[in-house]
């Protein structure tokens, strides 16, 4: 009798899954503790997320948190918390808040690398 070899589908193993994650760029990090300071919660946490709207289907949202929501993945920059809720990472995942300094114009700047589309005012994407 010769020996058959089965291949059972469930002792697969799969690979771990990576981390989400975003960054934020040293000048970003400076910034928002100055806006911080200014607020006079120097403590508090900078939220990060994505909204439905604007012209190209999501927009991004930067505000100021004194609490995390049960869900969110806290990351740490340089003692800067930032907060981000399960749904947005999954847009925001590798994204870098830069802060830019221009001729006409300086703020944040999300770095999408999973970005398709963005209007041209800047304030919308698809992805």
């Amino acid at each position: 009798m010769d020996a058959v070899m089965q291949h059972d589908t469930q002792d697969k193993v799969e690979p771990p899954k990576a981390a989400l994650k975003i960054n934020v760029s040293p000048k970003a990090v400076v910034k928002a503790r100055e806006a911080l300071v200014k607020r006079g919660t120097p403590d508090a946490m900078l939220r990060l997320g994505v909204r439905g709207g604007g012209c190209s289907g999501f927009s991004y949202v930067i505000e100021f948190a004194d609490d995390k929501g049960a869900r969110d993945q806290v990351f740490e920059f340089d003692g800067l918390k930032v907060v981000v809720d399960p749904k947005s990472l999954v847009f925001l995942n590798g994204t870098t808040l830069d802060y830019e300094t221009k001729l006409m114009s300086h703020g944040f700047k999300f770095v999408n690398p999973n970005e398709t589309a963005g209007c041209g005012c800047g304030d919308s994407f698809s992805v």
